[in-house]
């Protein structure tokens, strides 16, 4: 994780990632490629450092989505939302501090048309347990639109869970 969006998902490799060279293949020593160079982390701001590469599985996706919509469509649950601390875990009552909070609700969006609400803690997604928001985030943004999908949350101690169907995300908003 890098910084470079709310949906960054990279691979990190130690092969050399030079100006002009992002874009290029990311091979394993089989021969397959599995990621798109895309980044480089350095203190210099030179060719030495941390490369990164977009999943060759996201890229694919991408182009998918390019062809058939003719730009990137990502999936929205219309909340704000920030990472489950242990101050915050142990005042809300959970076990861990896995999860993501609400922190905000877009009126309307499909998380409060569903029932959700600010101050709900999601715990769960589609079956998957939420470890933190930007894995939130990132599985919403990767649901076709119009899915139902199930969101666990836990609200004054309680567990419970709602079907939310997701809607295309506003240019301006993430999760």
């Amino acid at each position: 994780m890098i910084g470079a969006g709310p949906f960054d998902n990279f691979i990190q490799t130690d092969a050399s990632i030079n100006p002009g060279n992002s874009g290029g293949p990311l091979i394993d020593e089989d021969g397959k490629v599995v990621g798109v160079n895309s980044a480089i982390y350095s203190r210099s701001g030179g060719s030495v450092g941390i490369g990164f590469a977009i999943p060759i599985n996201l890229a694919m996706q991408i182009v998918g989505e390019l062809r058939s919509h003719r730009r990137v469509v990502r999936g929205w649950l219309g909340v704000a939302m920030q990472d489950v601390t242990p101050e915050l875990a142990r005042s809300f009552g959970l076990s861990s501090d896995d999860g993501a909070l609400i922190s905000d609700i877009y009126r309307g969006g499909p998380a409060h048309r569903a029932g959700v609400r600010r101050g709900d803690v999601v715990v769960g997604f589609n079956g998957r347990p939420v470890k933190n928001s930007r894995e939130l985030s990132r599985w919403a943004s990767e649901v076709a639109i119009g899915t139902s999908v199930k969101v666990d949350i836990v609200r004054e101690g309680t567990k419970r869970t709602f079907d939310v169907v997701i809607v295309e995300a506003p240019v301006e908003r993430g999760a």
